[in-house]
């Protein structure tokens, strides 16, 4: 589980590709300062696990799947990425709960910036667009997020200074695929309701 609060901006090392996978290998700093063998690392917002570490890197294999069904397909050498280790009992929960599982890719519309921030339009699968409202959170590359305004295939957020230097999306520009994550516990009453009305 994570929080959504990227703790560091890591480098795509490299891309092996091994056909029905890849193994991604990460350059960081501050999520390897006690990672081990087997720890959950969130990489744009992908729950992986490091599968080695050597010096300030370390290796995740990526399978077809999460190709598929994310943004990390086509990522390249070079490449920034947002990262976040997993949430440990005595951490705070400064964004959301965030389980790492991608619900879909969407893609950055445009960017309004102002004085103190910048509004981001993002388009949204329509499947998911029920679990969005305003106000409620989002995740969007691993980054925890309020929703602005909500709508039925995409929905905007303002982003902050912090948001903007620290992470993936002050660079992020229209056209480009982002990973989202919908907010798990609007997913879990979904699921609940139909008992309740039998009840």
């Amino acid at each position: 589980m994570f929080t959504g609060i990227v703790e560091e901006l890591g480098t795509v090392a490299a891309v092996v590709d091994q056909g029905d996978a890849v193994r991604l290998t990460v350059r960081a700093t501050t999520v390897l300062e006690d990672a081990g063998l087997g720890d959950s690392i969130s990489v744009n917002g992908c729950c992986l696990t490091v599968t080695t570490l050597e010096g300030d890197t370390w290796t995740a294999d990526v399978m077809q799947e999460t190709l598929d069904k994310t943004s990390l397909c086509g990522v390249r050498p070079g490449d920034p990425v947002n990262l976040e280790r997993a949430v440990t009992a005595d951490k705070r929960l400064g964004g959301h709960i965030v389980q790492g599982h991608v619900d879909g890719v969407g893609t950055v519309l445009s960017r309004t910036p102002s004085e103190h921030w910048e509004v981001v339009e993002i388009s949204l699968p329509t499947e998911l667009a029920r679990y969005l409202v305003d106000k409620g959170s989002i995740t969007v590359d691993g980054v925890s997020l309020t929703v602005v305004e909500a709508g039925e295939d995409r929905f905007t957020v303002s982003l902050i200074p912090e948001t903007l230097a620290r992470t993936t999306l002050g660079t992020r520009g229209p056209g480009d695929r982002v990973n989202l994550e919908v907010d798990v516990i609007a997913k879990y009453v979904e699921r609940l309701l139909p008992y309740q009305e039998r009840s």
